[in-house]
């Protein structure tokens, strides 16, 4: 096979003041797309309502260009930030930001085969009959190619930004710097132990055979089940920057929302994805924590999802089910004492806490379980149950309730559990979560 032309592309910026610099031109854009007033009103508005700042389209463009060409954790975070930026930004920007989920700065191709001759030898090209250099993805840590080996297999092949492993730490002490100089946690909230999570999460997410190991572990986990396609790992070109697997083919779960489809199939692909969760957390005590949509494909054909992307897989201790399955049960039947308990238990509540604050946590907690207490579908689409949780949590952050640092576990799963609804949400999808948690309790 012949190599491919040299083409022109954007080297990702490792040293930490250069990353320091993009991320802060980066928040830059984004302050300046809402203007001052927008930033006064986000701080000071608490009349019940929910202040949507009128971000322009272009501020927006430029933060994710900007997000896309450092790639690694600053694009993270960008991802996180477009889970749903319907709810916070104008429908202009909110898609804009939306594009952020599966898009970055493709590498140039010489790296591509910088990396490839690294990981696999000089000689890589001999062992594919097909290699396509035009990226079919490319996100935070990787981009994504499809190839045909000698033998006729049929793979996407991962192959990591180089410098992205090595820009971990300095990214994570930026955003430490940054969030410790604009105040960005409530007093008395540590968030030491949140960012060692993190560093932790993103240097495994780095490690390609890590994630081959999750992904098998995952897979027979998921075993024979119908719904769900899980590709296999092709271990003999797979390293540490390099991991190959089945191509599979399917189209990013949240494109569901197109014509073409109707609303039985959004509301199965909805539920089949909250079954999933229940299962990762109370039979598996494994949890692939990483919501972005991309992660999941339907497939028309077969009425399958297709399961991608297995670097944050996370083993959960027993005790936090214990909990998780304590706090779920009393929500279905409104018990906010119980809630309470497992609050402290979890780290959300200190045990010292006020009698009000105690009260004001623990019914925030039992409003975000209306879905398990709902008889029948639950419609995501039609309710408002996101911004009443948003208004209430915003005001309880600024009244100093969360004085505590959760357990950093958590971190990981909450960013799964929002995930999750904001994909029901945004498919306008009707799932009867207490049917399917009626076998957890």
């Amino acid at each position: 096979m012949a190599k491919a032309p040299m083409s022109s592309g954007l080297a990702v910026p490792s040293k930490r003041l250069a990353r320091l610099w993009h991320l802060g031109r980066a928040s830059g854009d984004l302050a300046l797309g809402i203007g001052a007033r927008g930033l006064i009103e986000l701080a000071l508005n608490r009349d019940g309502g929910i202040y949507r700042p009128q971000l322009s389209a272009a501020s927006t463009q430029r933060f994710t260009d900007r997000l896309a060409r450092m790639r690694g954790a600053a694009m993270k975070m960008g991802q996180l930030m477009s889970l749903d930026g319907s709810d916070l930004l104008t429908p202009e920007a909110a898609e804009i930001m939306a594009s952020l989920r599966d898009r970055a700065q493709p590498m140039p191709l010489g790296q591509v085969n910088q990396v490839l001759s690294g990981e696999l030898g000089a000689d890589w090209d001999k062992r594919f009959h097909r290699f396509n250099f035009t990226p079919i993805a490319a996100a935070s840590i990787g981009q994504v190619h499809r190839a045909e080996t000698r033998d006729g297999r049929h793979l996407a092949i991962k192959i990591q930004f180089p410098g992205v492993r090595e820009s971990i730490d300095s990214d994570l002490d930026n955003f430490s710097f940054l969030g410790q100089t604009l105040g960005l946690a409530p007093k008395g909230v540590d968030l030491a132990p949140v960012l060692a999570a993190a560093r932790r999460q993103l240097h495994q997410e780095a490690d390609y055979l890590a994630e081959a190991d999750s992904l098998e572990t995952y897979g027979g986990l998921v075993g024979d089940d119908p719904d769900f396609l899980v590709p296999k790992v092709h271990r003999d070109l797979s390293s540490t920057r390099v991991l190959a697997m089945d191509f599979a083919t399917g189209i990013p779960v949240d494109q569901l929302t197109g014509e073409t489809f109707r609303q039985v199939e959004r509301d199965r692909a909805a539920t089949l994805l909250v079954r999933l969760l229940l299962r990762e957390l109370f039979d598996f005590a494994l949890v692939q924590t990483d919501p972005n949509y991309s992660n999941f494909l339907y497939q028309a054909e077969t009425r399958k999802l297709v399961l991608l992307d297995f670097g944050a897989t996370q083993r959960i201790a027993p005790a936090l089910v214990g909990y998780y399955r304590q706090m779920m049960q009393a929500s279905v039947v409104g018990d906010t004492d119980t809630v309470r308990q497992c609050a402290v238990a979890l780290g959300y509540l200190d045990p010292d806490s006020s009698p009000e604050q105690a009260l004001d946590i623990a019914e925030l907690i039992a409003l975000t379980g209306e879905p398990l207490r709902h008889t029948g579908a639950y419609d995501f689409g039609a309710s408002d149950l996101f911004e009443r949780v948003y208004v209430r949590g915003r005001d309880l952050f600024f009244d100093e309730a969360f004085g505590r640092t959760p357990d950093p576990a958590t971190f990981f799963l909450h960013r799964k559990f929002v995930g999750t609804f904001m994909l029901c949400r945004r498919l306008r999808a009707r799932v009867d979560l207490n049917e399917l948690m009626a076998a957890y309790t």
